[in-house]
This record gives structure tokens, sequence and C-alpha cells, in this order.
């Protein structure tokens, strides 16, 4: 099929949670709901926006950082599952030339992680100390896409737990700088003693937030502050504990708390009110193309299926600020046999995944 192929979306195009409407058209890669002179392929079923994964690493391994034949192949399993936007969650691979692919999803940088010094996985993240923290957060919003990523929380080997990362004047300065750079901020946080300051400081997102308590939940709801639980990322916590009981008990039997409430967690937030949106942690060392199964995960947790999807769809496009199914619009969507608010399930067998307005899978 030719890069200008004029396609005929036709079933259920869900331009909402609650909106319908019969069909569009794919025009020189753009949506369009006024029917062409032109000739037009058909492509029957229900079709969503290309669907969001919020917390992903391409170009990151276990490792650290891959080559670009390893980041391409993360790419095309996370497109072929229907994901056609990344926010990238930190890496230390240059990846900027996907932006010239046009069969890659579009991705939404923060740059490299920004951790304390020995506090994080080795290569992944700038090891620094607070006197550093702002310079460092200003390099890293200059270099993203509007998003900056701290490690808010790591296990501290002296205190045999999780700890803060960071005093809460540097990291209030460091946020103030982003937000004056125009850049966001979002911070890896397993447990509870970082939450509070960095909310107060001023922090835009929380990654996992299985620290929340009903102290800290009413903050986030009232401050706005989203969290990306990362559910499927959540369940290697028992492996994880059991692998680190010998050495650190008290982190090994913290980390099955935090695992054995995760759904009461993320459901109490939601009911506040917390904006709640989809990631999978893909590119440590989770297999990348798992946006269907965080969804399940969600619904599980207690959230309805079509907040659930909103959480991937429409709701978490319209939180990275980018377009939908609207006039105009890259044609950036995937098709599905049945309706995805009736079954989230169906997520996980798209039928046809459309990008920049060419049918790719």
């Amino acid at each position: 099929m030719s890069d200008h192929t004029v396609l005929h979306v036709k079933g259920r195009v869900l331009v909402g949670p609650e909106e319908a409407r019969d069909e569009l058209w794919v025009v020189d890669g753009r949506i369009s709901y006024d029917r062409p002179r032109a000739e037009a392929v058909t492509v029957r079923g229900w079709a969503l926006p290309g669907l969001v994964d919020a917390h992903c690493h391409v170009g990151l391994d276990h490792h650290g950082a891959v080559d670009e034949a390893t980041s391409e192949k993360q790419a095309l399993t996370d497109r072929d599952a229907g994901t056609l936007l990344i926010r990238d969650a930190g890496s230390p691979s240059d990846t900027r030339w996907i932006d010239e692919r046009e069969d890659l999803p579009k991705i939404i940088r923060a740059g490299r992680h920004i951790a304390r010094t020995r506090r994080y996985i080795r290569n992944f993240a700038h090891e620094i100390e607070p006197d550093d923290l702002v310079a460092y957060v200003a390099r890293e919003a200059r270099r993203g896409d509007g998003w900056v990523k701290l490690v808010g929380d790591w296990i501290d080997r002296d205190a045999g737990d999780l700890t803060a990362c960071w005093p809460r004047g540097e990291v209030a300065a460091a946020i103030a700088e982003a937000h004056r750079l125009g850049a966001r901020v979002t911070a890896h946080c397993f447990a509870e003693v970082a939450l509070r300051d960095l909310v107060e400081a001023g922090i835009d997102c929380i990654e996992h937030a299985t620290g929340l308590t009903e102290d800290t939940i009413p903050l986030f709801a009232e401050r706005g502050v989203a969290i990306v639980p990362t559910l499927v990322n959540i369940a290697t916590f028992p492996d994880l504990a059991a692998g680190g009981e010998a050495k650190f008990p008290q982190w090994s039997a913290h980390m099955r708390r935090l695992y054995e409430r995760r759904y009461d967690t993320v459901r109490a937030a939601y009911d506040a009110g917390v904006p709640v949106f989809v990631g999978t942690d893909a590119g440590g060392s989770l297999a990348h193309g798992l946006v269907a199964a965080e969804v399940v995960e969600l619904v599980k947790a207690g959230i309805p299926p079509v907040q659930a999807l909103s959480a991937t769809a429409w709701g978490a496009r319209e939180w990275l600020g980018r377009p939908v199914l609207e006039e105009g619009a890259p044609a950036d969507l995937v098709v599905y046999d049945e309706d995805p608010r009736a079954d989230v399930r169906t997520l996980a067998a798209p039928r046809r995944v459309i990008l920049n307005g060419r049918v790719i899978g």
C-alpha cells in the first residue's frame, strides 16, 4: 500500500469515551470527516486513537543503553501492540533518529534519569549529589520533550530500606527551574517517605506511586498530581523481595507490603480524583508491548473499564498535549474487531494499526 492511499475507516470511530462516529477518512496521512473524491481502501472495525504508554524506555535494557537495532525492535514491538505514542520516562540512549521514521511510534522524551550517587540501577542515570540537581534538571529539560525524570527514592544500603534521595529545598529549586524552562517533572517513587516533599515542591507526576496512603492521596488530588502505576512492573516485587531478603530483610518486607496493597492504593487514588495513566515500565527488565496488560491491571484494581481505556487513549493524549481522532490530526489509530469499552482485553488483539496514515499492521 502506497504512502498516499486514501483510507476509509468504517464501523465505530471512538472519538471519545462516550462519543462514536460511523466513519472517517485518511487523506495524505491525516484524519478527515469529509468524504474525499478519491477512491479509498476500506478498513472496518472499532477505531481508537493510537494507544499511549506513558512510562516506557526505548533505548534501554537492564544493562543500560542499547544499540539502534535493539531500540528499533523495542519500538516496533510497542507499535505492533497498538502503542503509537510513548512518554519515554528516562533513557541513556539518543533515540532522536526515531523521529525521522514514519513507521515507528512518536516519542515524548524525559531525557536521562537523574539519580543520587550509587542510589539507582547502574548505567541508567546521571548520578549526582543535591548541589548539582538544579543544573542537571535544567540540562535534561533542554534536551527532553517537555519532561524531566528524577529518581525520588531507592534502597539505602546503610538504612536497609527505601529512603528519599533528595532534600526538599534542592528538589523544590530543581522543579521550579524545570517549570521555568517549560518542562514538567516526574519521579520514580516506590515508598511513602518522599511523596509529600515532592508534591509540595510542585512535582507534576509520580511513577509507580505504590507508597500512596490515606494521608498523601488527598494532597495528590488537591494539587492535580498524576500517577502512572505501572502495575505490570509492580507484579515483579515479590521476586525482587525474595532476591534481597537475606541481605535487606526490612526492604524485602516493605516491598511485599507495597505489592500486597497495590490494587487498593490505585483504586483509592482514582476514587479521590487523582489522574491515573497507563504505563508499563518496559525497557528496563520488562518486555515491550504490554500496554493492553496494564489496562487489564487497572481494571483489576477497580478502575471502570472506560476510564482505564481513557488512561491509554483520549485522556492520556490530552494529558500529554497530543491530538486524538479530530479533523486534521495525524492519522494514528488502532482498529479492533470488538468494542474495547465492553472488554478491555480486546486491546491485546489489534486488527489494524494505522500510523501516519499508513496501515502497518
